[in-house]
């Protein structure tokens, strides 16, 4: 960047669209409110020592039976995946479980949208609980953001859209945005903070769907604002709190 010029931010909405946008030497942010990052998010700062994402239910099965004072979680289509010990819950992994644990997880959405990303300078996990955290990091970066949704299976989803426009709704001005998608999600936010998010997603695909499974107070969990201030950054294969 030259003196005086801005880094940009812009908004992937989808693992389909990543191919668009480059993410050499960009800062990278994964969001999956529903539930990975959250739960990534909730368990270091209750003390897990790391989170290793894995790809598949099968890698993450495996992974568990060697890294030691680990447990081994995750989901696939909202519910607990056969073969793992626990959930994709933020709720299941309070200090005096999780502190000083590994955490071996995968699932439907996030984790995939990580290993995704080629020649990030460094990848964060946001989530409204963190949201001050994440905000402060991007700024201190002086780096290209750009802030990827986990989506759906690859479609638009709103809950991590509504985070990308808190992102830029907080901090945009200290970037260059040429990003209709930044811009949107930014307008989103606004209008759901003015129906309050909770109520605002009663009428998303996502809270519908996890609804149906009893996981009501998981969502609300989820929106809280900066109960968890820590960023998690991927280092090597493992996620561990920002120094």
């Amino acid at each position: 960047m030259g003196y005086n010029e801005k880094p940009k931010l812009e908004v992937c909405l989808s693992p389909a669209l990543l191919h668009l946008y480059d993410t050499k030497g960009a800062t990278v942010v994964i969001i999956d409110i529903f539930r990975a990052t959250s739960t990534i998010t909730a368990a270091l700062h209750n003390g897990a020592r790391c989170i290793i994402p894995v790809a598949s239910v099968e890698g993450c099965i495996e992974l568990g039976k060697v890294v030691e004072n680990s447990v081994t979680a995750g989901e696939r289509d909202g519910k607990i995946a056969e073969g793992l010990q626990y959930g994709n819950s933020p709720l299941e992994y309070p200090k005096e479980f999780i502190n000083g644990k590994a955490l071996v997880l995968t699932t439907t959405n996030g984790t995939r949208l990580l290993h995704m990303v080629d020649g990030a300078s460094s990848i964060v996990i946001g989530s409204f609980l963190n949201l001050k955290a994440v905000c402060d990091y991007l700024l201190s970066c002086n780096a290209n953001v750009l802030l990827g949704c986990a989506s759906w299976k690859d479609r638009f989803n709103m809950e991590d859209t509504l985070f990308a426009g808190a992102v830029v709704n907080e901090i945009g001005g200290a970037f260059d945005i040429n990003c209709d998608s930044a811009r949107a999600s930014r307008s989103l936010y606004r209008l759901a903070s003015e129906k309050g998010l909770i109520e605002y997603l009663k009428d998303s695909s996502h809270y519908k769907r996890l609804s149906g499974f009893g996981l009501v107070t998981d969502m609300e969990y989820c929106l809280n604002l900066n109960t968890h201030p820590v960023v998690p950054v991927l280092l090597g294969n493992e996620i561990v709190v920002s120094a």
